[in-house]
């Protein structure tokens, strides 16, 4: 929802101004109740594609996503999660259209032969979710040598979403989605810190890095696919109880655990974002519970305005010249 009622954006702001509420599970609770939310729409006869959906929001979104009706092809790095999560969707969602494809994300390799599969299948992609990533608390390089994080989350789904991008658009417009983070709101945007070594690494910084690097290439895809009718846009989940958070981060999850959002509220957007019809009027956004958020929270994060201006495109070749490495 976009537009709110005065009374409700009056809620929301204060929520959005105290972080706190916004990011933990008050946040939802109480927009779900002033802006009146309505249920998903429909997918029925959609085509998804869920990366890193064998457990967390992937999971969630994947099922929540089948259960409105999608075709939903969930990509994981592990056969038995994969098999696992096929099964839990299918024992909990009904007559749910549901495939799994193994793909190691942090390999470029992996990544094209996931791409050649899904093209093969001959199907339009009416949702690709970029949602695969996880928080190293030690440095790891890819098969390619990027930086792990940087490679699952950052050259891997530019990667994929160049590849499918003919099955993108046409005569039905498609979205492309990514689940960035908050935590992204701590750090401006540095081409040259994205992939770094092992030499005082620090797997929160790096995360926050790229998720910041994620809005700014999402912005340079929604300019570049808008012409053949792709929406993209980014949004981040708030803080939400994943296994990703208790991995990644354990001493945040076991004292803000009381705070943290369900799997289901911290996906609601994911899920929105994929099927409802207001999406589809705008590209570029970056969007937490149902609305529009700023991408900056402090003043220091922000580029200049010329810097900020060709960010994108510079992120784009950064990519493109990984790519052509890996």
């Amino acid at each position: 929802m976009t537009d709110l009622p005065p009374g409700a954006l009056v809620v929301d702001e204060l929520l959005e101004a105290s972080v706190v509420g916004s990011f933990s599970k008050v946040g939802p609770l109480l927009r779900r109740r002033t802006a009146a939310w309505r249920p998903y729409d429909r997918m029925d006869g959609k085509f998804v594609v869920v990366t890193g959906a064998t457990s967390g929001l992937g999971l969630t979104t994947a099922a929540e996503l089948a259960r409105l009706g999608a075709r939903v092809r969930l990509v994981g790095r592990s056969a038995s999660k994969l098999d696992d999560a096929l099964y839990r969707i299918g024992r909990d969602v009904p007559g749910a259209e549901v495939t799994g494809s193994r793909a190691d994300l942090s390999d470029l390799t992996d990544v094209r032969r996931l791409a050649d599969d899904l093209l093969q299948d001959g199907l339009h992609l009416d949702v690709l979710v970029h949602n695969a990533g996880a928080l190293s608390r030690s440095y790891t390089a890819s098969p390619s040598g990027i930086e792990v994080t940087c490679a699952v989350q950052l050259v891997a789904p530019h990667l994929l979403t160049e590849l499918l991008t003919p099955v993108l658009g046409g005569t039905s417009p498609s979205r492309v989605l990514w689940v960035s983070s908050g935590g992204m709101y701590t750090q401006r945007f540095d081409l040259s810190t994205l992939d770094p070594g092992p030499a005082d690494y620090d797997g929160t910084v790096t995360y926050a890095r790229v998720k910041r690097a994620q809005i700014v290439l999402s912005g340079e895809w929604a300019r570049r696919l808008e012409p053949a009718g792709v929406v993209v846009h980014a949004m981040h989940p708030g803080w939400a109880d994943t296994p990703g958070i208790a991995t990644g981060l354990p001493g945040f999850s076991r004292v803000m655990r009381p705070l943290l959002r369900s799997p289901e509220e911290g996906a609601d957007s994911i899920v929105w974002l994929a099927s409802a019809p207001e999406a589809l009027t705008t590209t570029d956004g970056f969007w937490c519970d149902r609305r529009r958020r700023s991408e900056h929270k402090v003043p220091w994060t922000r580029l200049p305005p010329a810097a900020a201006a060709g960010a994108g495109a510079a992120l784009f070749d950064w990519c493109e010249a990984r790519v052509r490495a890996g």
